[in-house]
């Protein structure tokens, strides 16, 4: 992976950090992640005109790409918001990150994404580490905890949602490979946009619509520029690497949380989130080295 892919991939986690942080103060999740979506694309729809790249039409192949990148990444919050309605934090977390250990596979036989030795043990470290940071205590039962009981409709919803979001990652690197990854952005917004409005149609949401804009639209005025610049900096990162690298050196956000809620939201740091937050930096340095 490229130093300069490898600085942009970090520069989205940072950023995807940042709006998690803005979900998680607000009050009706679902509800403010529909204007995040909103005030990104219509953000997006002001400075496009002022860019010197020029848009061109995609054709049936990218349009059907980025059709079905923004239809996985849709029902990826949809199963992981599902899955989170009846499940521990500490249990659909670490099941939902499981597109890691997909996209690798799918690059490799889609794509055709040859990886170095150091490289795999980076991802692996990764995955490692991601998993490791929802544990409680270090013991074998901890570990096999989120795998227990696979009738849980919570376990089955999360993997679920790791599976669907790893085809929507492939999906997404096939459609950057010929097309604008601007512009492939672009389009990726406004159809997850277009798919969250026929959610907010649903007779529980209305009422929260507005109720939503004015409690918080401060905070839905400064994720506008946050997503855009997260969802950008990926897909050009994307468009550089190769998947199966892009995706892991992605978890570096979990690393960003873990800070901001130690320094901003007074949140507790355990050594076994220590140790996790180390094994993703150290794999990450690997998947760059390699």
């Amino acid at each position: 992976m490229s130093h300069f892919a490898f600085t942009l991939i970090v520069i989205s986690a940072v950023m995807h950090a940042l709006w998690n942080l803005l979900v998680k103060r607000s009050r009706h999740k679902t509800v403010f992640i529909f204007w995040m979506f909103l005030a990104s694309g219509g953000l997006f729809s002001l400075i496009i005109p002022l860019l010197p790249e020029t848009f061109h039409r995609p054709d049936l192949p990218t349009l059907l790409l980025v059709s079905l990148g923004a239809l996985c990444f849709v029902l990826y919050h949809l199963f992981n918001g599902r899955a989170y309605q009846g499940g521990d934090l500490s249990v659909v977390y670490p099941l939902s990150q499981t597109s890691m250990v997909y996209v690798p596979i799918w690059g490799m036989v889609l794509l055709g994404e040859r990886l170095s030795f150091v490289g795999i043990c980076g991802i692996l470290l990764v995955i490692f580490g991601t998993y490791a940071m929802q544990l409680q205590r270090l013991s074998l039962g901890e570990l096999l905890r989120p795998f227990r009981n696979l009738k849980s409709p919570s376990v089955r919803n999360a993997l679920t949602a790791g599976f669907i979001y790893s085809i929507g990652s492939i999906a997404e690197k096939s459609g950057v490979k010929n097309y604008s990854p601007l512009y492939f952005t672009y389009l990726l917004v406004l159809i997850m946009l277009f798919l969250m409005s026929f959610n907010m149609l649903r007779v529980k949401y209305r009422p929260l619509i507005v109720a939503e804009l004015r409690e918080h639209w401060g905070l839905i005025l400064c994720s506008g520029p946050i997503m855009m610049a997260s969802f950008l900096t990926f897909r050009y990162g994307l468009n550089l690497s190769p998947v199966s690298y892009a995706v892991p050196v992605r978890q570096v956000s979990i690393v960003v949380g873990v800070m901001i809620g130690i320094l901003f939201l007074k949140e507790s740091f355990g050594r076994i989130r220590l140790v996790s937050a180390l094994f993703i930096m150290a794999g990450a340095v690997l998947i760059r080295l390699g």
